[in-house]
């Protein structure tokens, strides 16, 4: 779960910055960034949760090509909160995240394919200890000056895991194979 939304945020971030006037790094806002998960209950409703990002970078440059734009950004599993303190703690054990041995998970984009408005990131994938390949289809929210005499950039982000790729199998049933990830992350210029 924590891995689809490492990826969708990060993806957002690199391809909506197009729209800057020069290459910036941007540091991720961590109070205005998140990861969010929703996975099927028994195939009739849902369960939703989300997770803190706790760091990330953005680097672009919208005059540049693709492969200039990059972006990391990490996320505390430990975080992990899905409004049932009992399933949170079931989620966190051995059976799930076994966050007492994975406390994070990671994205590190290894190519964007697109343009300003948006398009696909792709990158590396750490969670669970395992690192895979992922997509995450991103589009710019917005971009300009703050009220603090800053500039801020935001991206949204969408991807789809199956958390057996990386070697999580507690079987929830068929319909609980897949999680989507929805990640928003916010850049401020530095």
């Amino acid at each position: 779960m924590k891995t689809r939304l490492l990826s969708p945020v990060l993806a957002a971030a690199l391809a909506l910055s197009a729209g800057a006037a020069s290459a910036a790094d941007y540091a991720v806002d961590t109070t205005h960034s998140f990861v969010t998960f929703k996975v099927s209950h028994l195939g009739v409703s849902y369960v939703l949760g989300g997770f803190d990002v706790t760091s990330g970078t953005i680097t672009f440059d919208p005059e540049g090509t693709p492969a200039d734009q990059k972006v990391t950004v990490e996320v505390d599993l430990t975080s992990l909160d899905s409004n049932h303190a009992e399933r949170d703690k079931h989620l966190r054990s051995s059976d799930f995240l076994n966050t007492d041995v994975n406390s994070s998970a990671s994205f590190t984009s290894t190519s964007f394919e697109g343009d300003a408005t948006g398009g696909v990131l792709k990158g590396d994938l750490t969670f669970f200890g395992t690192t895979k390949p992922i997509e995450v289809s991103v589009t710019k929210v917005g971009e300009g000056k703050d009220p603090w005499g800053g500039y801020r950039a935001g991206f949204e982000g969408t991807a789809k895991l199956t958390p057996a790729d990386f070697g999580m199998n507690y079987n929830l049933g068929p319909a609980a194979a897949t999680v989507d990830l929805n990640i928003v992350l916010e850049g401020v210029q530095q």
